[in-house]
């Protein structure tokens, strides 16, 4: 591209329509703030200490015990009490059921999946909370299912299915949803050893239930002969989870202590909850980078890795020629994701390509605002993508295909069509 070329005026002619248009379209707005929820867990994990923790961090009791009564329960209320252990102050939650007449319904000795889920369904609750609730069930009945090898509808919940165990998990949901929490972090768990006993009997410790909604999840040995994290808090934590640390960027705001109900011997029976805040219209988020070098593999192959992940919705993936050992040619593929997608994008890698190891790290990246804007021109109407920047118009991107589709219409160049999506942002704007 020289001075003086039809292209190179055009490029300079766009670019001077771009900051004279982003002069005009400035505007003020008040930043939403985005916010979430770190746990760590020092004495593991129950209903009422996540609760516990919900409720430091500043979700009224009176408002979870009414908003609750909404599902035909048996009476009941939750109770939070301030407590100093071993120089820290927390809160400690419970659920008290009052006493009512048992009309032979077996409500003590657990209840049936559906019967739980259609409790949630027909409450007055936040469709919000009645779907994490009853993905939070759903999870547990998965589990359970697995372990007893028996269909899902026939479990019969029993430490899970009681009535304070709805509440803990219905209450923590609906907690969660009152904090206006947008994701959950926690790096790991302690886990006890010995024995349990359950309904089904002296079962090891942790439960198998626990285990298997852990499946995956990090954890660390605590030399306690305890049950540290009860299914229901692992359910919770496993389906709250999208990553192990805080979001880069974020700020915490407020820290909440909940403890437990049982003395642990050799460190608090302790949940620590931290509230994080992100103004949302910040550009700078955090991806996860993953790498791995293919020397061993053809080219086509490649490339259907390639569609697959873009169409598994990572944020980006391209390949770079490198030189490996003995000057072998091959490709590094990197791919850009979500932390939350790190386990399916480390999937699909691992199996569609002949990788023995992929390396990855997290990376702060920062973005334009983005937006989709149509534009009339006297082809036809092309769709644009907007990257602005505090309110700014810094650039702006013609969608290809419709470029494509209108040459072939109008019998133009491509270029063309593109050109002219270009010049018409400024005369849409003006109109």
């Amino acid at each position: 591209m020289t001075p003086g070329s039809a292209d190179f005026i055009c490029t300079r002619h766009t670019y001077s329509i771009l900051l004279r248009l982003g002069a005009k379209t400035k505007t003020c707005h008040s930043p939403v703030v985005m916010k979430t929820l770190h746990f760590e867990s020092i004495g593991g994990a129950s209903g009422d200490m996540i609760l516990g923790a919900l409720i430091g961090l500043g979700v009224s009791v009176d408002e979870l015990n009414e908003e609750l009564k909404s599902m035909e329960i048996d009476p009941f209320e939750i109770v939070a009490e301030k407590v100093v252990e071993q120089g820290m102050s927390g809160v400690r939650a419970k659920v008290v059921l009052h006493k009512h007449h048992d009309h032979g319904h077996g409500h003590h000795h657990g209840r049936h999946l559906n019967t739980i889920l259609k409790l949630i369904a027909e409450s007055g609750l936040p469709a919000a909370v009645k779907t994490q609730a009853t993905e939070v069930f759903q999870r547990i009945g998965e589990a359970e299912a697995a372990i007893h090898g028996i269909d899902i509808e026939k479990i019969h919940f029993h430490e899970v299915g009681a009535m304070d165990s709805i509440i803990d998990i219905v209450g923590c949901c609906l907690a969660l949803h009152k904090l206006g929490v947008e994701g959950v972090s926690i790096r790991s768990l302690p886990q006890g050893h010995g024995t349990i006993e359950c309904a089904h009997g002296t079962y090891p410790n942790p439960a198998p239930a626990t285990l298997r909604l852990l499946k995956g999840f990090p954890v660390e040995d605590a030399d306690e002969p305890f049950e540290l994290v009860t299914p229901t808090g692992a359910a919770l934590i496993s389906t709250w989870r999208s990553g192990d640390v805080p979001v880069a960027g974020s700020r915490a705001v407020k820290t909440a202590y909940s403890f437990g109900h049982r003395k642990l011997r050799n460190r608090p029976n302790l949940l620590r909850a931290s509230l994080y805040e992100m103004a949302e219209d910040q550009t700078a988020d955090e991806c996860l980078v993953l790498e791995c070098n293919l020397d061993d593999t053809t080219p086509e192959l490649v490339g259907c890795l390639f569609d697959q992940l873009l169409e598994a919705g990572t944020l980006d993936v391209f390949t770079t020629p490198v030189f490996m050992k003995k000057q072998r040619p091959g490709v590094l593929l990197t791919v850009l994701c979500i932390p939350a997608d790190r386990e399916k994008m480390l999937d699909l890698i691992f199996q569609e390509s002949t990788t023995f190891g992929i390396r990855e790290y997290r990376s702060k990246r920062t973005v334009l605002e983005r937006d989709f804007q149509t534009v009339k021109t006297r082809l036809g109407a092309v769709r644009m993508k907007m990257g602005r920047r505090k309110g700014n118009l810094i650039t702006a991107s013609p969608e290809i295909e419709d470029c494509r589709r209108l040459a072939q219409e109008e019998g133009v160049s491509v270029k063309s069509v593109y050109r002219e999506a270009i010049v018409n942002i400024k005369l849409g704007e003006e109109k």
